[in-house]
């Protein structure tokens, strides 16, 4: 596994660099101080599984350098580590394509697991971005009446899932469906629920009071 690790923190970059070797045996580390130093590592090595960037760190300009690497890099999944846990942040950085947003101070499993996560294909979302209270999105009146009774049983059961942080290829096989079945159930989910993307989604039936299950992060 090939992972690329921005920061220009030497001594966090030297620490985290000992917890992602937990990953794999076989983990190649490859180090980073800027966003500029970032996008020369990842063109010279193509076959990245996973770059971690800091929203701070120099030419980075938050979500800007955010976005121009994963558009230079769209098959790398991204994960934001940062010093902030300012809510609008991590919401900011998973709507402009990150996979994950994990603070500083997270503790060492936590973040392994964060990451297998996002490498099995899922999105990581920190406990406090789904238990802080935000403005809820404003839901046109068919959403907002009777909302349910336009989801089948099966996509609900892909919306409980998706809101347990598993990624389509998961819900596919514990739902016994294809993965592109599993795409157009999303599809249908977002349209009904007006939203954009998975984040959304699972945000939006939590404010609709839709029972997703007592293992399912709250708001």
């Amino acid at each position: 596994m090939k992972i690329l690790l921005a920061d220009d923190h030497d001594l966090f970059r030297a620490g985290l660099g000992m917890v992602l070797g937990e990953l794999e045996a076989d983990t190649q580390l490859l180090q980073a101080a800027s966003l500029t130093d970032a996008i020369e590592c990842a063109l010279a090595e193509p076959d990245l599984d996973l770059a971690l960037l800091d929203l701070n760190m120099p030419a980075m300009n938050g979500n800007a350098g955010l976005q121009q690497f994963r558009t230079q890099f769209p098959q790398v999944p991204v994960v934001i580590v940062s010093g902030s846990d300012d809510l609008a942040a991590v919401h900011d950085a998973l709507n402009t394509g990150a996979s994950g947003f994990i603070h500083k101070s997270t503790s060492p499993s936590v973040m392994l697991s964060a990451l297998r996560l996002v490498l099995a294909g899922g999105i990581y979302v920190p406990p406090h971005a789904m238990r802080q209270e935000q403005a809820p999105k404003p839901a046109p009146p068919a959403a907002n009446k009777g909302w349910e009774t336009r989801l089948t049983a099966r996509q609900m059961e892909v919306l409980r899932l998706l809101a347990l942080g598993k990624p389509n290829k998961l819900i596919a096989r514990e739902l016994d469906l294809s993965e592109g079945t599993v795409k157009i159930h999303l599809s249908a989910i977002f349209r009904v629920l007006d939203v954009n993307n998975r984040t959304e989604a699972v945000l939006a039936a939590q404010q609709l009071s839709l029972d997703l299950g007592s293992n399912a992060p709250r708001l």
